[in-house]
């Protein structure tokens, strides 16, 4: 089995969902890329299947009409819009200004046998640091945050010297 075929497994066809927005935002020349799980799994030793896929880009409503003339519905929330295509992949697209910058510094990745743009490495360990430290997201979610950085350091051990102390120090418990 393929990692393609895995991830489209245990997401019921989510490669397509993710090939479409690869291809959307191409066909409309918008600078993008993957963060979060799927930036992880490309810097990381070992991918792990995800269902959400987050991105950062400046052309938000441009990104969203692709989408969306790609099959995809939306929902609004305060830091993201939601996006849902035909699989259980949920494409979330970051409005926060945090990630703004991303995409310029991104790199051309080949995950789960798609290719795509993430995030660079130093830019993916800041997006789950950030993740990891905001104290409102559910606890389940912060842990996992803190296995990707834990992931991210054990292939990028010269990672270290960015880590704040706090997250330093939890990482070593």
């Amino acid at each position: 089995m393929t990692q393609r075929q895995f991830y489209d497994w245990q997401t019921l066809g989510g490669s397509g969902d993710v090939s479409a927005l690869v291809m959307a935002m191409g066909k409309n020349e918008i600078s993008w890329c993957m963060i979060g799980g799927l930036a992880v799994n490309h810097w990381a030793y070992e991918p792990m299947v995800t269902s959400d896929v987050v991105i950062a880009t400046e052309r938000l409503e441009e990104a969203i009409a692709a989408f969306k003339e790609a099959g995809s519905s939306e929902n609004r929330f305060e830091w993201s819009v939601n996006l849902k295509g035909k699989s259980k992949v949920s494409i979330q697209i970051s409005t926060e200004d945090f990630y703004k910058d991303f995409p310029p510094r991104s790199v051309p990745a080949d995950v789960h046998g798609i290719l795509m743009r993430v995030a660079s490495l130093e830019d993916t360990l800041a997006g789950k640091i950030k993740a990891y430290s905001d104290s409102d997201r559910r606890p389940s979610k912060r842990q996992k945050d803190l296995a990707d950085i834990s992931r991210l350091l054990e292939a990028h051990p010269e990672l270290k010297s960015l880590l704040p102390q706090n997250v330093f120090e939890r990482l070593e418990s």
